[in-house]
């Protein structure tokens, strides 16, 4: 299907909501667990790809912070999977720099000293940014950007007219990369669940019903593939648009 996708309308940052999993598993009757894993595999499978499509920036909700109120076994499982298999050669391989948002922490600690290291081993890689979320929430992180703002301004250092757009965007996790142009979900549902709420203003939304361990490279085409067909207005006519 590779053939069918416009090469150079390809969007050049794309968001993921990674759902279904723990369905994925008990569809065949096994724990939630395997789904996870199986689902980080699907991680290397679906960065690879789009490394190779020409995405500069690939962000994927791997951790919320409502998470942590899932079954203790599960949680543990997830921070067991960031410790054991965020590997930097995959990223190596693919020319590709691994970075991270969130409040990493409260992660334990070979999860957290992993991210860390993956990050650092990966900080000159150029083909590709891929992005972590991890105990991240848009509501933490719009929260954590209105208190930067109060100390800033009661320290005399910011003025209340200051306070617009591109200083709430560059006091984001995600002030080093470019808003996403597609947010993909997974899984059959139909929200965003608190993610990338400001950034994801203008972007193109696409839901489907595959769960993320069973989303392979044709799934990610047929997204691209829809995303090509719409006309991205940002509050303008069609008819602005294609006038230019």
């Amino acid at each position: 299907m590779d053939f069918e996708l416009d090469r150079n309308n390809i969007p050049e940052s794309i968001a993921i909501i990674m759902d279904g999993n723990g369905r994925w598993a008990q569809e065949r009757g096994l724990p939630r667990s395997a789904g996870h894993i199986q689902g980080v595999e699907n991680v290397t499978r679906i960065t690879s790809e789009c490394a190779r499509l020409g995405v500069k920036f690939l962000t994927m909700y791997t951790f919320s912070t409502e998470n942590w109120n899932r079954p203790e076994a599960e949680v543990s499982t997830l921070m067991q999977l960031v410790a054991d298999k965020l590997e930097d050669e995959i990223f190596m391989k693919n020319d590709v720099r691994f970075r991270y948002i969130g409040d990493i922490e409260r992660l334990p600690a070979p999860a957290r000293q992993r991210v860390l290291d993956c990050e650092e081993h990966t900080k000159n890689n150029k083909r590709m940014t891929a992005v972590t979320a991890l105990n991240y929430s848009s509501r933490w992180e719009l929260t954590k950007a209105m208190k930067d703002a109060v100390r800033e301004t009661l320290a005399g250092r910011l003025k209340p007219e200051e306070i617009n757009e591109e200083y709430v965007s560059q006091h984001l996790e995600t002030r080093f990369m470019t808003d996403p142009d597609l947010l993909i979900r997974t899984g059959g549902e139909l929200r965003i669940s608190n993610y990338l709420l400001w950034q994801c203003a203008y972007s193109e939304f696409y839901f489907c019903d595959t769960f993320w361990p069973d989303f392979h490279e044709e799934d990610l085409h047929k997204a691209f593939a829809a995303y090509q067909q719409r006309q991205r207005r940002f509050g303008m006519t069609g008819e602005q648009v294609t006038k230019g």
